[in-house]
């Protein structure tokens, strides 16, 4: 079982190394999820505790895919993981965000029937995982996450989130949206924030309108189209893209109904935590190996998505 004392991690798989690259003091609010897109844990581990002439990244923790874990700063130290970033009017997340760098090699690309890392490896079939990232972008290719490393993420942001009474788990993604892609479609973000704060197993996030009358938008903002009727007190509404301001809810009970809401006017609900609830076509992921053996049978080709090498570190900034 993990513990924390006095602001560091204890437990099976637990080792310490301290990374150089820390600023103030810093106060948790958040959680903040990322991959590495690196090759393996230890060479995540070594970049984020180099010191480099420009560009200094570091987290608090690295988790690797057999689920071991290093901290590398304690967890009342600012790191720098979020870079610019944004969320809850809070400019800049380093110094109220704890980091927890995941050992992925993030998005892949295509290089004829092999899906390939911006380093070079290619991936087995088993390793990847078609997906489209909540943010758009089309099905791409992503490598996957094992079961033992978000067995250990959920674990982690748990015990974080009770220890330090924590607001939010967040991916990457939330926080410097258009500008990161991390931790990416493959891994269960939403169940994993769900679980952490309280709100259910393995079923997204519910919450339901507060006031009398709520519009649903086109977009995120007052200027956009209402979308039909407006929703009454007590609708349930399933969370799919959080933001500052306003949210992208899904309508439970109403089909395909999508749109954007004021987050002044909802709030969250606990979801029991017995049974499954199905999740929402915009959290669905495909494995690549069924995809191909869907494929086979049909001789139609796998998307071939555009050739991203836009990520040349080892661990996001």
């Amino acid at each position: 079982m993990l513990r924390i004392a006095n602001h560091r991690l204890s437990g099976p798989g637990v080792s310490h190394q301290a990374t150089p690259n820390t600023g103030g003091a810093l106060r948790p609010r958040f959680v903040v999820l990322h991959y590495t897109a690196g090759r393996d844990t230890d060479s995540a581990v070594r970049s984020l505790c180099a010191r480099k002439p420009q560009g200094n990244a570091s987290a608090h923790l690295v988790l690797g895919r057999d689920g071991r874990i290093v901290q590398l700063a304690d967890f009342n130290v600012v790191t720098w993981h979020a870079g610019v970033s944004q969320w809850a009017g809070v400019n800049g997340l380093n110094p109220v965000a704890i980091g927890i760098e995941m050992d992925n090699a993030g998005l892949l690309h295509r290089e004829g029937d092999r899906c390939v890392s911006w380093f070079g490896r290619a991936y087995p079939e088993d390793e990847v995982v078609l997906a489209e990232h909540k943010h758009g972008g089309g099905v791409r290719p992503w490598h996957h996450y094992t079961e033992a490393q978000i067995e250990r993420a959920l674990e982690l942001c748990e015990l974080l989130v009770a220890h330090y009474g924590l607001e939010d788990v967040l991916g990457h993604e939330d926080v410097a949206r258009g500008r990161k892609l991390d931790p990416g479609p493959a891994f269960p973000l939403a169940a994993v924030r769900g679980r952490a704060l309280g709100r259910g197993s393995d079923a997204p996030p519910r919450w339901v309108v507060t006031a009398t009358r709520l519009n649903i938008r086109g977009g995120p903002g007052a200027d956009h189209t209402a979308l039909g009727t407006a929703l009454r007190r007590g609708t349930e509404l399933i969370l799919l893209e959080p933001l500052d301001r306003w949210s992208r809810v899904a309508v439970v009970g109403e089909t395909d109904l999508e749109g954007w809401v004021c987050n002044d006017f909802i709030e969250r609900q606990a979801v029991p935590r017995s049974g499954l609830v199905a999740l929402h076509r915009s959290q669905r992921q495909v494995p690549l190996a069924a995809v191909a053996r869907r494929a086979a049978g049909r001789s139609t080709a796998l998307p071939r998505p555009t050739t991203s090498r836009t990520r040349r570190s080892e661990v996001s900034q």
